[in-house]
């Protein structure tokens, strides 16, 4: 074997300790169909594929930093084990140490399904412990249906799902799912969300005296229209 191929060590999904409280279940039920789809000859070699980055932090277990709709996913379609990438070993901080540096890497999410932030030893104990957040539903299908680009903005979903909150009702993503990810298509396009990573919607926004934005052209049709 060549010195510089990664040794892979199977890890319990369970022993793995998510740095975010939800998930939305849409794409967990997306990554259960592709895993399905995909996985009908060689398990090992999917799961190779598919490695999941932790931290090894307090008490030396692993702090899962991402993937965990992949490995919610996974233990729902019965596997116990993932191969894990090691990013960093904190195992040596002390406990408020070790979260400061986590919150300052952008290793950790520790907001609930309305939007709020929580304390640290809220954070679920397993992946099974994640609750639904139907925003994090849609902002994951806005992307897979071009609505923002892939972004390495920590978290950049989540960003998205607050984006919406205010603006769509849970209610109508839950009653018609389809309808709410083209509203919030339409929405995505405008400059109210330019701010957001992955933003790729028509750029010249202006601020008009109201705060809401237009384009270029269309401020210029309304100081035409004004003389």
């Amino acid at each position: 074997m060549n010195a510089r191929d990664p040794v892979l060590h199977p890890t319990p999904i369970l022993s793995l300790r998510p740095t975010q409280m939800t998930v939305g279940r849409e794409e967990v039920g997306r990554k259960r169909d592709a895993w399905k789809a995909s996985t009908t000859t060689d398990l090992a070699k999917f799961l190779a594929q598919h490695m999941v980055p932790t931290i090894i932090g307090l008490g030396g277990r692993h702090y899962l930093i991402d993937h965990h709709h992949l490995a919610l996913a996974l233990h729902e379609e019965g596997i116990e084990s993932v191969f894990v990438t090691v990013v960093a070993d904190l195992s040596r901080l002390p406990e408020g140490h070790f979260w400061n540096m986590m919150s300052f890497k952008g290793w950790t999410h520790p907001y609930d399904d309305d939007g709020f932030r929580r304390p640290y030893a809220d954070l679920p104990k397993t992946v099974a412990g994640l609750e639904d957040d139907p925003y994090r539903s849609l902002a994951g299908a806005l992307r897979n249906n071009g609505g923002f680009a892939k972004d390495s903005t920590p978290f950049a979903e989540f960003l998205w799902a607050d984006f919406f909150r205010p603006r769509i009702k849970a209610k109508t993503i839950k009653a018609d799912f389809d309808a709410a990810v083209a509203e919030a298509l339409t929405m995505a396009k405008t400059g109210d969300a330019d701010y957001l990573p992955g933003w790729c919607g028509p750029h010249g926004f202006a601020l008009s005296k109201g705060g809401s934005k237009t384009g270029k052209k269309g401020a210029a049709s309304k100081s035409a229209k004004a003389k």
